[in-house]
């Protein structure tokens, strides 16, 4: 038998914190345009359902070294928002190859308007917004990634 006992006394001397989520480094990214390296980023991996579903959420900062790699299992277009996301970001679709597709930039923290791929996508990169500009990211630009053991 489980007892379970609540009060709704209200303690004043206790107060529930928001929950910081930290950033874990999962694998490290490089874009190129041709052999040139363009830009680097440590970034966490966003690659099943939950991870997908819940991505940057409820983040307050994130360094402009580190970003968000959602990975999918096949390319096809692909619809973002930024619901409970509260920083700016810059989305980068790219497909299976792993080449910039199509780009939503700036996205507003907390909108739920659609940022469509408007292309067959399989990933998608999410850095602070502006960084793409930039760096001069641009459609074809390629990415690479090698996980950390």
């Amino acid at each position: 038998m489980i007892f379970v006992a609540f009060s709704c006394k209200k303690d004043p001397k206790k107060v529930v914190a928001p929950i910081k989520i930290e950033f874990e480094k999962e694998a490290e990214l490089q874009l190129f345009r041709s052999d040139s390296l363009i830009a680097s980023f440590d970034i966490e991996i966003a690659d099943d359902e939950f991870e997908r579903q819940t991505g940057l959420m409820n983040r307050h900062t994130m360094d402009n070294k580190h970003g968000m790699l959602f990975i999918f299992d096949k390319e096809d277009y692909r619809y973002f928002y930024m619901k409970n996301t509260y920083i700016p970001l810059d989305l980068i679709y790219l497909d299976k190859e792993g080449k910039i597709v199509s780009f939503q930039l700036n996205a507003k923290p907390l909108d739920e308007s659609s940022l469509p791929s408007n292309i067959p996508a399989q990933y998608v990169l999410e850095i602070n917004a502006g960084l793409a500009e930039s760096y001069g990211l641009q459609v074809n630009d390629r990415m690479t990634y090698e996980m950390i053991e």
